[in-house]
Parts: C-alpha cells; structure tokens; sequence
C-alpha cells in the first residue's frame, strides 16, 4: 500500500529440486542443493549492516534501504559468478567500517567528556564595552514605563465605557416591561390603538358616575444620543384634567362665622406634599385615584346634606359643607384640591393658623365609604318568597305577632355617612370640652387634688374616664370620691360609686357645677 510503511513477507523455498535442463527424451537434471556451509554464506551475504533494529517501525527509512537492498543485488550475483572470493569476504568489510564508526564515536565523545583533550577558554572582553550608560537605561525602563501605562489607561477605559453601557441599558426600561408592571398593578384594557385603564372604585361596589379613564402613552420626550436622567421611564399616564393634582377631606369643629359669603375655596389647601418614593406613574396614578375617592366622598355627603331635614339645615357653599351640631359651633367639612397650577405669593407672607383639621374624622370618612362600597359589592340577591320581602320572619306574618309599620320602618333606616359625621364630631367636641374643664379645675383648685384617668379602649360614639377626688393627708384612701363619667354624643353620664346615675346635657357650666359640687362633700 502506498499510504502505510511497506510490509515484508518471508517466503520459504519449496521443498522441490530447481530443474536445471530437460533432455530431448524428456529426463528431467536437477541442480543439486547448496550445502550447508553454502547455505550459510548465502544467507550472511544477505544482511545489511547499515539497516537499525527500528526499521520496521520508521516507514520513512526504509524506501532508501529497499534500495539499498536492491543494490546489493548485483553484488550477490557477483558474488555468484566470482567463486574465487571468500563467502565471508562482504561480512568482514561490513563488521570492519562499522568497528571504525564505533572507534570513532568513541574518541569524540572522550574529547568532548574529558577535558584533558580539548579546552575551551572564554575570549576576554572590554568591560567598558558592554556597559550601557545610566541615561539610556533610564530612557528605556521610562519608555517601557509609559507602554504599560498607556496599555493600563485602555483597559481601564474601555472597562469605563462598559460600566456607563450597562448603567444606560438598565436605565432604559423597555416600555413592554414597564406595561407588563402598570397592567399588574392596575386595570387596562385595549380600545382600538390606544390602551385605556379605569381609576374608579366599580370593581369594589362604587357607585359615583365619574369615569376614571386613563391613557397609557409612550414616553417620547427625551433624546437618547444624550445622557438619559435618573428618573426616566419610557411609560407615561394622561389622567382626566380634573383628576390633577392632590386632594384632602378636611374637617374642622370651629366657631359659628357670622358670614356664610366668606366661607370657600379660599387657600384650604395647607398641607405640606410630600415626594413619596416609586416610579412616575404610580405616584400620579394614586394621587388620580386618592382625588376621585375624595370627590365621591364629598358628593355624598353634599346629597345626604341635602336630603337630610334637620332643625337647623345643613348648608352647602361651593367645596364646603356647614353643619351646626351644638349652639354657636360649625362642623365645616371641606374638600381641599390643588392642582398645582396656582402659584403662591409671599411676597405679604400670612400668620400661620392653627391646624384645627381633625385627622381622626378624615380617617373615619374613608373606612366608612370603603364599608359602603363593601355593602355595595356583598348586596348579592338572595333566594325570597315571590309574595313577601325576604327578611325576618314576623315581616310576613299577620296578626298581633307582626311588625307594625313604625318597627318596618326603623328596621330599614340605615344612618349616612353625613349623620355618622355629625355623631363623631359632636362626641369628639364634647370629650375635648371633658378633658378642658376637669384640667382646668385640676390647676384651679389644689385641695382636694382632682385626678382624671382616661380609659384607652374606647368607641367612636362612646368614651370613658375615671375622676377621683381626693384630699390630703394620712385618712387619704377614706376620704375620696370616685366617679365614672361615659360621655357619650349629646350627654355625659355620671356614675358613683355606690351605682347612682345622673345625665348630664353638653352644656360645660353644667359638669363644672357637677364637679365643683363634690368638693363640699369630700371636705365635710
């Protein structure tokens, strides 16, 4: 094969005799055999002296000693036709050229191993000669100085320049990511090209008309060939016009004004905005939202205002709700919304007021408009009796057993939210003019001491407080007087000791001459 080394095969010789002539009456001369010393020198004539005991592993080696072989050919039919050589003759010559390659490895490797044959000296040199001067040394480590230098500023620059990319790339929010975060979080839907959401309370049982429609739009307002800000997002809201802005219910307890005309719009808005932490259209979206809560809340209480009869009638001014709950007093509800559109002068700077926003009654108003929302969303229609409302069972019964038309009636009176209001305020007023008088008796009077503990669990409508009367010296812990005072909305009722009750109206002379009563009695 002309790919692999060649590959050599041993053939033995027949056993048959070599037939040297035939005769003409066909008798066969056989040339007889070679002996066994002519056997022997044919066979040593073949060797190859030059050939290494690798051979057969180096296929490269063995082309030219194929040739080799191919010489010695003729050398061995030579060797046949001049019978009068030695047979050894050709092995002689071999042993004898490779015993003088032997002797003459053997005298370069004594030459080069001992040094009794052949010495090496070093050649002197000028010493001055292969000194290279201090300048040009420091010319050099300074220029080399300088590649490393150079090299160490592009990395770091290009590391730099990575560090920006990155920080461009997670600035830039793909605007699919931000509406997959804004779909999360709030309804959307798909209206032609445009994606709508809704901001109102439907889903959780509102009933206010107002639409609440937003539009989510792309933000396309900044160049992106320069640095993009902090505060970037690709996603942007548009929310209704009168949405805008922020807005708060303020109620406030404060005298009666002698003139309805100066009540309404005029700089209400006092509370200090504050920049809450979240992306940009979040924060409108919730400011949106907190509005139409606020707008629905003062819509219905301006409707149950209305529809309310009173003694004296509630009055409605503009954004601003009057109520008068005791004599000489105004609870004024007030719906206050900046759009931030107004600038303010200082230039004539005002006295500050005093912040008379009660935040409890704010507070109140919302968890009171989400219970109704609740009521809204739970009013499911029940299975009922096609010929009677489904309800309690004396409803639908006749006779002396069944309701009358004033129990019908006071079972489906339900209180608004204006009327429970009204109740918080008128019980928040008159427990603050409680805790006025007593301390103001407290610091008036020093014997006996008045101490006044107020109870921590108390009600919306209802609240608690313990009055102990209490003079000094060491018969202290006989001679006091303890009271138990539940101010409720309208009356105060004073529990003793010993169980007696007395009902008190909301007037403060009334509980001041109550209490200033009890200090004869402690002292006699």
């Amino acid at each position: 094969m002309s790919g692999g080394p060649a590959v050599r095969i041993s053939i033995e010789s027949s056993c048959e005799k070599q037939v040297q002539e035939v005769g003409l009456d066909g008798l066969e001369t056989y040339v007889p055999p070679l002996s066994m010393s002519q056997n022997l020198a044919k066979l040593a004539q073949r060797i190859d002296f030059s050939q290494g005991s690798d051979s057969e592993e180096n296929g490269v080696d063995s082309e030219p000693r194929d040739g080799e072989w191919g010489k010695q050919e003729p050398e061995e039919e030579e060797v046949k036709f001049q019978p009068s050589l030695w047979p050894w003759d050709s092995v002689r010559n071999n042993l004898r050229s490779s015993l003088t390659e032997m002797c003459v490895l053997y005298d370069v490797l004594s030459v080069v191993k001992e040094k009794k044959y052949m010495a090496l000296d070093p050649v002197s040199q000028d010493p001055t000669a292969g000194k290279t001067p201090q300048v040009f040394q420091l010319m050099s480590k300074k220029k080399s100085l300088a590649t490393a230098a150079q090299l160490l500023l592009k990395g770091a620059e290009k590391l730099s320049k990575s560090v920006a990319e990155n920080q461009e790339n997670r600035r830039q929010r793909d605007f699919n990511t931000e509406l997959l975060r804004l779909r999360s979080q709030w309804k959307l839907r798909k209206v032609g090209d445009k994606i709508l959401g809704d901001l109102s309370y439907r889903s959780a049982g509102s009933l206010f008309p107002h639409h609440g429609t937003f539009e989510v739009i792309k933000n396309t307002d900044i160049d992106l060939d320069k640095k993009i800000p902090e505060d970037y997002c690709p996603l942007d809201v548009q929310i209704p016009s009168d949405l805008e802005g922020s807005a708060y219910i303020k109620v406030s307890i404060q005298k009666q004004s002698p003139d309805i005309g100066d009540l309404g719009t005029v700089n209400l808005f006092r509370r200090p905005q504050k920049n809450k932490p979240g992306t940009p259209w979040h924060i409108k979206l919730e400011a949106a939202q907190n509005v139409l809560l606020c707008k629905e809340i003062f819509a219905q209480l301006s409707r149950e205002a209305v529809q309310i009869k009173s003694q004296i009638p509630h009055i409605v001014v503009k954004n601003q709700i009057i109520s008068q709950p005791f004599p000489g007093l105004q609870l004024s509800i007030s719906l206050c919304h900046c759009t931030g559109d107004k600038k303010i002068n200082r230039s004539s700077p005002e006295k500050p007021k005093p912040d008379d926003h009660l935040y409890v009654l704010e507070h109140n108003l919302h968890q009171m408009i989400r219970e109704f929302h609740k009521q809204q969303l739970s009013s499911v229609v029940m299975p009922h009796p096609a010929s009677a409302p489904f309800g309690h069972k004396r409803l639908r019964l006749a006779g002396p057993m069944a309701y009358d038309k004033a129990e019908i009636s006071s079972l489906q009176q339900s209180e608004g939210l204006l009327e429970k209001i009204i109740k918080q305020a008128k019980h928040i007023f008159l427990r603050s003019r409680t805790a006025r008088t007593i301390d103001c008796l407290a610091s008036r009077i020093e014997d006996p001491q008045i101490q006044a503990h107020w109870s921590n669990i108390n009600d919306v409508y209802e609240s608690s407080v313990k009055v102990l009367i209490t003079s000094h010296g060491y018969e202290q812990i006989c001679k006091s007087i303890q009271l138990q005072l539940n101010i409720g909305v309208e009356q105060i009722r004073v529990v003793h000791r010993d169980g007696r009750a007395i009902t008190l109206s909301h007037q403060e002379q009334e509980l001041q001459d109550f209490l200033l009563s009890q200090v004869p009695r402690l002292r006699l």
